[in-house]
């Protein structure tokens, strides 16, 4: 062999390594970089179809909205309303709140957050939300002073302003561009652009299959110490994608294999299986829980007549419905108090027979009475959200052995969302009861609790669309309150009119523990959970 040779073969040798070299050293180089961007992959409740957390109560749309948007001011984990989008001051005959917008905020587009974005948004807002409904039925004006000042007036002094922009839950006044908060109140908007701490990867959204969310690189969060919605949403990963798994089952299994971070509400008789395992852990970041709820259809007969929606209400057992949904009495409590067990409001005046099981016989007594003519009841029955699939098949064997005849509609949640909006007589396609699940914060107060806005069909109120003046001027009367105990009163009378009314049926509190991977630190607690911003993970 050649000195030649050699010297050339020596030379390719020293080039390829001097090439390896390199390629490792960009490699390493680019590590740091490489482990920063974290994504989290989550299992929600429910898939994500509609993008607007203004036309529809469903929580799996305002949990969207929680990412994407932000809010003027937010409940902390005292009940007390914090400084969020905006700090205030209040005049000192109570009349005035004056808004500032802080510094730094800009929607995801680069445009700057102004005072008549907020404004806006709230006039979309109110037209949809009772208790937003109720703030304006006080309010005199609402004017931008400056590009960043705004101030509402009121007619006369009440106790829940604050509190009615800062409620955590549906509707949630969520602040966007006024571009698109002049969008119809009836019309859903498709514009994902908010100025939250995340934005909406709308060219990776596959309805009702995968939502994708990216951190908001320029948002700017607050100094305070996060606390429910409120304090700073430092969000600390990359990328939240939800992706859909319809099989509770599958889903645990994605959950223990790392395929997935986090189940929203994984299945109660499942979790048994994560039992002993380290890698996981089940908590319940809303303590709060959910309350199970029937509501019947006030347009059409037959529970247009107070007699046979009471006779429904009489065949009905709270146990019955939280056992078949939970199994473990540990996940779920027998209450009968329409403001949530163990809250100051709590009172189970008028729940005797929800709570006992004691009413069967009252029933078809009553349902006899009422000149029911069996007609079928026709319930609509959702198969792919954990929480809303047993109930119909309870209410159905129950409500068949006081008299009534009955027929589930089986739909996919999102068909169940449609159907429910249908005013139409049962007949004609409609429904006459369906079956769902408030959190537990949504139903502590009068004001707050979409189940007993009854303002019909022209005003607020929740599917289904009772009208009763009696139950309004209550309302009013206890966002006139200046006492707890004036509260508690009026609370009270409420409660025991909305039982012999039938505004709704409370049917007891479910915990909803969540599942996630031992990777993730710092997930967040609040009666809106789950919430992605201050979330890590490790590797």
């Amino acid at each position: 062999m050649s000195r030649q040779f050699l010297s050339e073969r020596i030379a390719t040798r020293l080039k390829l390594f001097a090439a390896v070299t390199l390629i490792t050293g960009l490699v390493l180089g680019a590590a740091p970089a490489l482990a920063a961007s974290k994504a989290v992959r989550v299992v929600m409740h429910a898939p994500l179809r509609i993008l607007d957390p203004v036309t529809t109560t469903a929580y799996i749309t305002r949990d969207y909205g929680y990412m994407v948007y932000d809010t003027l001011v937010a409940m902390d984990e005292n009940f007390e309303v914090r400084p969020q989008m905006a700090d205030w001051k209040v005049s000192p005959d109570n009349l005035v709140y004056t808004f500032t917008l802080r510094d730094g905020l800009a929607w995801h587009d680069g445009t700057p957050v102004t005072a008549e974005d907020c404004i806006a948004s709230l006039d979309r807002w109110r037209q949809r939300d009772g208790m937003g409904q109720k703030l304006y039925s006080f309010v005199s004006s609402i004017k931008a002073t400056s590009p960043k000042v705004f101030a509402i007036t009121l007619k006369e002094p009440v106790g829940f302003v604050l509190q009615a922009l800062g409620k955590p839950s549906s509707l949630v006044p969520f602040m966007m561009p006024k571009r698109v908060a002049s969008t119809a109140a009836t019309t859903a908007i498709t514009d994902a652009i908010g100025s939250g701490p995340f934005k909406f990867v709308k060219e990776e959204f596959q309805p009702g299959v995968k939502a994708v969310f990216v951190k908001n690189e320029k948002y700017v969060p607050r100094t305070e110490k996060s606390s429910w919605a409120s304090g700073a949403k430092a969000v600390k990963v990359n990328r939240v994608e939800w992706v859909v798994m319809p099989d509770a089952q599958t889903a645990i299994n994605a959950l223990t294999a790392g395929e997935i971070d986090y189940i929203d509400e994984p299945q109660i008789d499942l979790l048994r299986l994560l039992d002993g395992d380290k890698s996981v852990i089940v908590g319940n970041p809303n303590e709060f829980g959910l309350q199970v709820v029937g509501r019947m259809n006030f347009l059409n007969p037959p529970f247009n007549d107070v007699k046979v929606r009471r006779a429904a209400m009489l065949a009905l057992k709270q146990e019955n419905f939280l056992a078949a949904i939970a199994g473990d009495p540990k996940y779920y409590k027998v209450c009968g108090a329409m403001f949530v067990c163990g809250t100051p409001l709590a009172t189970d005046v008028g729940s005797e027979t929800l709570v006992k099981g004691n009413g069967m016989a009252q029933a078809q007594k009553l349902l006899k009475e009422s000149g029911y003519d069996g007609t079928p009841i026709r319930i609509i029955h959702p198969t792919d959200v954990n929480t809303q699939r047993t109930q119909p098949v309870v209410a159905a064997q129950l409500l068949k052995e006081a008299g009534f005849k009955v027929e589930l509609i089986t739909v996919d949640w999102q068909a169940a969302l449609g159907l429910r909006s249908n005013q139409k007589p049962a007949n004609e396609g409609g429904w006459n009861m369906f079956f769902s699940a408030w959190g537990g914060v949504d139903v502590a107060s009068p004001l707050t609790s979409p189940t007993l806005n009854a303002t019909g069909k022209m005003g607020s109120a929740w599917a289904g669309w009772p009208e009763d003046a009696d139950i309004e001027i209550l309302r009013d009367k206890f966002g006139r309150a200046k006492t707890a105990q004036e509260r508690k009163a009026i609370a009270t009378d409420l409660q025991k009119l909305a039982y012999e009314r039938v505004i709704y049926v409370p049917l007891g509190q479910l915990s909803t523990p969540a599942a996630w991977s031992s990777k993730l630190k710092n997930v967040p607690r609040g009666p809106a959970s789950p919430y992605f911003w201050s979330v890590e993970k490790t590797d």
